[in-house]
């Protein structure tokens, strides 16, 4: 007589209790920053492109105290040229740091002649600088792309020691650069936080988180009425993290 093989009944499958996460409303968020005491700010200009805006770098007003305070040296021996070709392509996408910057900041962005590089026309969405929104097309002279550190601020503190290649990544790197509206740019000049900000004040708080990373990255020094106009600043915003 051959031995029978039972085989146990199969439990049943226990159902799957699915949790759903609540969103709060947008309202609720902002009530509760308010709360805090911060205040709520704009889509910040470089969406997830390197120098974006991730927040990740940590808080911005304790990041002022790494840096080093100095006088400011003499402009003598500045150039544009010192800095390398302008615009160059850097990241070997085949486009220069110009026309990638526009790309990064603009909406609707329409191309010279189909070409991939050459930004025809867009639109800045809300100018970091003003908080207007600006049409622009090539060559209208509306636009600029700011190095948020100016390089002859950087010149007078540290880069002219630097090697060329050095100050070639500083003038094309994305995190020193926004899009912007060209009058306000021109008002700015080569000014640090201590002698220009902003026209708007919804900006103000990570303009200068993002100075203070750029001249963390590369150990520019500030002058202490720089360091203490970034700290009157950051006071007001102490969330703002460096992007």
């Amino acid at each position: 007589m051959s031995a029978r093989t039972v085989t146990p009944p199969a439990h049943p499958a226990r159902p799957v209790r699915r949790t759903r996460r609540r969103t709060l409303p947008a309202a609720v968020l902002a009530a509760a920053a308010l709360a805090a005491g911060c205040t709520p700010q704009p889509p910040d200009a470089g969406g997830g492109a390197p120098g974006g805006g991730s927040g990740a770098g940590g808080p911005a007003l304790a990041a002022v105290d790494t840096l080093t305070v100095k006088g400011r040296a003499p402009k003598t021996g500045y150039a544009r040229e010192e800095f390398g070709r302008a615009w160059a392509d850097t990241d070997g996408n085949g486009c220069g740091t110009r026309e990638d910057i526009l790309t990064r900041d603009a909406t609707d962005v329409r191309y010279q002649d189909g070409e991939r590089c050459r930004v025809a026309r867009g639109v800045l969405p809300q100018d970091p600088y003003t908080g207007r929104r600006i049409v622009f097309a090539r060559g209208d002279r509306k636009v600029d792309i700011d190095h948020v550190v100016a390089l002859s601020d950087a010149w007078q503190k540290g880069a002219r020691q630097w090697d060329a290649g050095k100050r070639l990544r500083f003038a094309n790197d994305p995190l020193n650069l926004l899009a912007v509206d060209a009058s306000a740019n021109r008002r700015k000049g080569d000014g640090d936080t201590a002698t220009w900000l902003p026209p708007s004040r919804e900006y103000r708080c990570r303009y200068v988180a993002r100075q203070v990373a750029v001249k963390k990255k590369y150990g520019v020094w500030v002058t202490a009425a720089e360091r203490d106009a970034m700290k009157r600043v950051l006071n007001g915003c102490p969330g703002e993290r460096l992007p």
